[in-house]
């Protein structure tokens, strides 16, 4: 899979020469060859670069429909060189390329690895926050699919991944503030992260809610756990055990990190909450955080 990155990243250069120098089909595959012997000598992919270069250069124009539906307020020749392409190849393999190749989770988060690699300081969320649009609007095709190559395994025998999430909340005024992470799945969610095997979920937590949201947080206590199955295209199914805590923050701003998956990160006032889209496994926890945040 590293080759394919590595290919989609030859490709990307090819399409960035191809923009840049309006050039056709037959010199941008030129292009293409040069790059490849430069840049992936050892790759041994060409027919993969081959097909997504023509693929996306065939269908620019509707890609470039989409994009802009999807990014009204940015004309398609007010987006960066870099960005602008990046789109044109994930919407590409998200809407055209076969689904059991390249699972539609896939074609997304390779598209933002490309964005963050060779884009700008803020072209990760960008294209993260387009193709997020865009998946939402076909409806989430193979949110909860396993690749097909892999065996279905007991849940009592998937693999398990610890995680810590917080219900962060903030005292302004006589307001208490709660604040949410956007997903590129529409839905309003909590920050929340890997534990290391050394840490004790409270120190985790802390961690975990600086590194997503740059706040500063204090653990109070903790609200409950859950468990969800996650799927994965590469690894398959896996438990995701998530211990969530009640954590105050100072009402300062917040600062999302770039990573796939969110595209958005807020303070709502405790009260406007429960009327944001949340997944079902989420509403119990934070219910149960402002009833404590309504008592106190």
């Amino acid at each position: 899979m590293a080759n394919r990155h590595l290919s989609r990243s030859v490709v990307l250069q090819t399409l960035f020469e191809w923009d840049f120098r309006s050039c056709v089909v037959d010199d941008a595959r030129e292009s293409l060859v040069r790059n490849a012997t430069e840049f992936a000598p050892n790759a041994g992919d060409l027919p993969f670069m081959d097909e997504l270069l023509r693929g996306t250069i065939e269908r620019k124009n509707d890609l470039d429909l989409v994009i802009e539906k999807a990014a009204p307020e940015w004309p398609i020749d007010r987006i960066a060189l870099v960005d602008r392409n990046v789109l044109r190849l994930g919407l590409y393999e998200l809407l055209f390329a076969d689904r059991e190749k390249v699972p539609a989770k896939v074609a997304i988060n390779e598209a933002i690895e490309l964005a963050k690699s060779y884009g700008g300081e803020n072209s990760g969320r960008f294209v993260n926050g387009v193709l997020g649009a865009v998946y939402k609007e076909l409806g989430e095709p193979g949110k909860d699919e396993v690749s097909k190559k892999k065996k279905d395994v007991p849940y009592d025998e998937m693999s398990q991944e610890r995680l810590v999430g917080a219900v962060v909340f903030a005292r302004k005024d006589a307001d208490v503030y709660l604040a949410l992470v956007h997903d590129i799945f529409g839905h309003w969610t909590l920050s929340k992260g890997k534990l290391t095997p050394e840490e004790t979920p409270e120190a985790g937590v802390v961690r975990k809610i600086k590194e997503e949201i740059g706040l500063n947080v204090t653990p109070v206590e903790r609200l409950g756990e859950n468990e969800y199955v996650a799927s994965d295209p590469e690894a398959g199914k896996k438990r995701k055990h998530v211990i969530y805590f009640l954590a105050e923050s100072p009402f300062t701003d917040i600062d999302l990190a770039v990573k796939g998956g969110l595209d958005d990160a807020k303070w709502f006032r405790m009260q406007d909450t429960l009327d944001l889209n949340f997944y079902d496994d989420m509403l119990p926890i934070v219910t149960k955080a402002i009833q404590k945040l309504t008592k106190q």
